[in-house]
């Protein structure tokens, strides 16, 4: 189980917001109508209960189990230069990526809860595998900071191309090509590679957890930016909750701060406790179907 542990502040400042820097005056404030804007943040920690790796882990992570694909170097599978000089390395990474082939995990059911009682703002996130549209969490409440496998476009002439050919094309491990003629283009997911921008929609939410009542951050390391810079645009009064395997990205250095180091959903099942919604977190993603990684 996660193990709750205090700020890093000076405890003689007592907490601005909270009653104290617990998971269970967390839960409280939320119970007592608080925090009605609740953002977000996540990163690849709060899927890999639902079988998929990180990406940096030094022996699990994703980059260090790429050798079998005879990359220049790790990252190479997601650099656009590359992928248009060898498509298929990245082709083979999305047939094991690729959505349907991973359940949602309870960090995931936990944000769609938020979405369902209407306390959740947005969710910012760092992950491609869609996870948490799965989770039921509604796409308009969604920021795929580097974007993900729901959408797909030729690299070239930016026509969108259809999901069905796109699910063929990755179950086979085929590159795909753009259907307009006179392109021809490569297709990939509108993931962002190295060398790309990052979505339009990003940008566009960026500054929205300046208007937040609360933050919670999850199962990131909150070492690329622009996304790690978000949890700082909360206002200094906000509560700022940290469920993650380690502090990361200066929080614990606010009063209002919250630490619960360890696992991501036994940091959600604490919270969750506290809340009264255990049932409703445990409940079965779609009514029957279990969190639990498929096999092919």
């Amino acid at each position: 189980m996660g193990q709750e542990q205090s700020s890093p502040v000076d405890e003689s400042v007592p907490p601005q917001t909270l009653e104290d820097r617990s998971v269970e005056s967390v839960a409280k404030y939320i119970r007592d109508g608080h925090a009605k804007k609740i953002v977000v943040m996540v990163g690849a920690g709060v899927s890999t209960s639902a079988g998929i790796p990180d990406f940096r882990s030094p022996d699990t992570g994703l980059y260090s189990n790429l050798a079998r694909l005879n990359l220049p170097y790790p990252q190479a599978v997601f650099d656009i230069s590359f992928f248009r000089v060898n498509p298929l390395p990245f082709y083979t990474l999305a047939h094991e990526l690729y959505p349907g082939k991973y359940r949602p995990t309870i960090s995931h059911s936990f944000i769609r809860l938020l979405s369902d009682k209407s306390l959740l703002l947005k969710l910012f996130t760092q992950n491609i595998d869609c996870l948490d549209r799965e989770a039921g969490v509604p796409e308009d409440k969604i920021v795929e900071a580097h974007g993900s496998f729901a959408l797909q476009r030729c690299i070239e002439c930016k026509t969108p191309f259809p999901e069905d050919l796109m699910k063929q094309a990755v179950s086979k491990r085929d590159v795909p090509h753009c259907l307009t003629p006179q392109c021809n283009g490569l297709v990939k997911p509108d993931i962002v590679f190295f060398g790309e921008q990052l979505p339009e929609n990003f940008h566009r939410n960026r500054s929205l957890p300046c208007t937040a009542d609360m933050c919670i951050v999850m199962g990131t390391s909150l070492t690329v930016q622009p996304f790690a810079s978000l949890p700082s645009f909360c206002s200094d009064e906000v509560p700022r909750v940290l469920i993650n395997l380690e502090r990361v990205g200066g929080l614990g250095t606010r009063a209002d701060d919250v630490l619960v180091l360890g696992d991501c959903d036994a940091g959600v099942r604490k919270l969750a406790a506290g809340l009264g919604c255990e049932k409703e977190l445990e409940a079965p993603v779609g009514g029957d179907q279990p969190r639990a990684k498929r096999q092919d």
